[in-house]
């Protein structure tokens, strides 16, 4: 069987005869077949379910269940981690570890008015933060309008008077309100594509105009990872903008910046018991997160800051 496209005819095409389109139907929907039947094969035989994919124009956005476990990828049969994850019959619970531990940076300052998180996922952080913090509004920023949607219909996610998603690069939203004079208390990181950080995300030049939206006692919270090549270059990116900063590492690592002193071990845990009830709706244990807490220096200092000249990603970023 041949399917042939429509002849072109000065520049136009000539439409396909009705009986031509249905055997371009049919050759389309085998083609269609073929190319999800060894992923959906593999999926159904590991218990994976999948409910949602479509390609955007950033990326692959699918949704997998397992076991009662519905997760957001960026890659078939999340080859390279999930963005994040719900537990259906109880869909309050934080599933994964880094959400956990960037709501640590709440120990740190934890009344903020004016929070900006750049990267949306499945919404578990502006969803959580909406309920523990009734006087906070919220600014999400999100690259691709499909992970907005997914984040919707699949996840439970809403805005509201008090949570506003705009859908364009975080970099962008982050020179816009530098510009206009918004500033912020909290600025959670948060912004992956199936790799990894985007680099332009990763510089000291980006970290400096986030720094500039950020209040005099403000908090940035970023999640990254806590192992690979690029692991160096990062740490001393961000000491070079924010000096001292805490590290907590759980599968991933969060950096939590303050601008100003860093708190106390006392300070710290008097936030944490402040939270502890809260956190527990949460199915997060607010001692051991503490715990988590620390300003060791485990990177070699000499490594190469990273620029907008100089950030090369995609070759450094290999565990």
């Amino acid at each position: 069987m041949s399917n042939k496209c429509p002849r072109l005819k000065g520049g136009a095409y000539e439409p396909a005869t009705p009986r031509a389109r249905r055997t371009a139907l049919v050759g389309l929907a085998a083609w269609v077949l073929a190319l999800f039947a060894v992923p959906l094969a593999d999926a159904q035989a590991n218990g994976r379910q999948l409910l949602h994919a479509e390609r955007s124009l950033y990326r692959e956005v699918l949704v997998y269940e397992t076991d009662g476990v519905r997760c957001m990828c960026f890659t078939r049969n999340c080859r390279t981690g999930r963005q994040t994850c719900m537990e259906m019959r109880r869909p309050e619970r934080i599933v994964m570890n880094y959400p956990r531990m960037m709501l640590g940076a709440l120990y740190v300052h934890p009344e903020p008015r004016r929070i900006l998180i750049v990267g949306l996922g499945g919404g578990t952080l502006p969803r959580v933060l909406e309920q523990l913090l009734p006087e906070a509004r919220i600014d999400v920023v999100e690259i691709d309008p499909a992970v907005i949607r997914v984040a919707k219909s699949h996840f439970g996610f809403a805005e509201s008077e008090r949570v506003r998603v705009a859908a364009m690069d975080g970099r962008v939203f982050v020179k816009r309100a530098q510009r206009d004079g918004r500033r912020y208390d909290m600025v959670m990181l948060d912004a992956f594509d199936h790799e990894y950080i985007p680099e332009h995300l990763l510089t000291r030049d980006f970290l400096a105009e986030v720094r500039a939206v950020m209040t005099p006692d403000g908090v940035l919270v970023a999640n990254t990872f806590s192992s690979s090549r690029l692991y160096d270059h990062e740490s001393v990116t961000y000491a070079a903008v924010f000096d001292r900063f805490f590290n907590l590492k759980r599968e991933n690592r969060v950096i939590i910046a303050p601008l100003g002193t860093l708190p106390s071990r006392a300070e710290l845990a008097q936030a944490s018991e402040r939270f502890a009830a809260a956190f527990r709706t949460y199915g997060i244990d607010a001692r051991e997160l503490l715990r988590l807490f620390s300003t060791r220096r485990d990177w070699d200092e000499r490594a190469r800051v990273l620029t907008d000249q100089y950030s090369p990603a995609n070759l450094l970023n290999r565990r």
